[in-house]
């Protein structure tokens, strides 16, 4: 990971900073990698959508866990928030330059599993099989 790429660097400076970045990198994918973020970032894509128009493009999510996701998003800089004031408010969410640039990389898993779905599902037919 992050240690990997900067062990070389020597000082006992650089290894509490390689230990924080390993520990921010954790926390980071922690908080996007589960379906919910990840879909969220693809369902708001290139748009600026809308709470109610964002939980209706994500199938079978609830209000609590659309909020909660949308915060840790945010929280991580990936998602930006405008609040309108307006009578009620209208709140608007769209991805930021770090959002575009992870979608592109869930994008691009998802074209992995497109290319490899029969490669998958063989292994596993052929795992489960006793």
């Amino acid at each position: 990971m992050v240690t990997k790429q900067l062990k070389d660097s020597g000082t006992a400076g650089d290894e509490a900073d390689v230990t924080r970045a390993d520990s921010l990198a954790r926390e980071i994918f922690s908080d996007i990698a589960n379906k919910w973020a990840l879909l969220i970032i693809e369902a708001v894509g290139d748009r600026t959508l809308r709470f109610t128009e964002l939980r209706d493009e994500v199938d079978g999510i609830s209000h609590k866990m659309l909020t909660q996701n949308l915060r840790l998003l945010e929280r991580n800089g990936l998602v930006g928030r405008t609040v309108h004031p307006t009578v009620p408010p209208r709140v608007e969410y769209t991805l930021t330059e770090p959002g575009r640039a992870l979608r592109s990389t869930v994008d691009a898993m998802c074209d992995w599993t497109h290319r490899y779905l029969a490669d998958i599902e063989t292994a596993r037919q052929r795992f489960d099989t006793p």
